[in-house]
């Protein structure tokens, strides 16, 4: 399995060629001075919490902070989130009608294996990863296929990841913890969601 590789000054473009999937990925998609200057107006003004989940009978803090926009919360979309929002649009086709925001603090913050939960309406839609902020690696692996080899993907400052709408049935995604002593990231996850307001 050999990525394709386009060149374009600093850009980089790379299709993975899964198996089974749609993965694709831009790098530098955005401008060092633009990304510098989305990470400071999203970590100021976005809405974050630390969620719990229910893990083995116990409830936990999830390991990073989260905010949430889509037709089914009161978060007005700021004009930030929408100018990242229309220009990730454009490049791969695809309108989007929410967005999860994770922020990693430092290099314990993390997402442990697992693939999105399904629609309400029984089907996967595809899912544009945005990165600013500290590098970190994304792993995937096939569910099924263990000849599929394991991806680890540096998702970098201003960094675009396109998840097509077959990933989630056929792939898991995990970003690890680190010890090293590293900055901290701000993902935007943009989605279609069946709900409705």
């Amino acid at each position: 399995m050999i990525p394709c590789y386009l060149m374009k000054g600093k850009k980089r473009y790379i299709n993975f060629e899964l198996p089974d999937a749609e993965l694709k990925l831009w790098e530098q998609f955005f401008q060092k001075d633009e990304s510098d200057n989305y990470y400071k107006i999203l970590l100021k003004e976005s809405p974050w919490k630390q969620r719990t989940r229910k893990m083995y009978d116990k409830i936990v803090l999830d390991p990073r902070l989260t905010a949430w926009y889509g037709n089914e919360t009161s978060n007005k979309w700021p004009s930030t989130l929408l100018e990242i929002k229309e220009r990730v649009e454009h490049e791969c086709g695809i309108v989007f009608n929410s967005v999860l925001l994770n922020y990693y603090r430092d290099g314990n913050d993390s997402v442990a294996w697992h693939s999105d939960t399904l629609p309400s309406s029984g089907k996967h839609h595809a899912i544009a990863s945005v990165t600013f902020g500290e590098k970190r690696l994304f792993k995937v692996r096939h569910k099924t296929n263990k000849d599929v080899p394991q991806l680890s993907i540096p998702l970098t400052h201003g960094s675009f990841l396109l998840m097509g709408e077959t990933m989630q049935y056929h792939y898991e995604h995990h970003v690890p913890k680190t010890s090293r002593k590293i900055g901290a990231r701000i993902n935007l996850t943009f989605r279609i969601s069946d709900k409705q307001s």
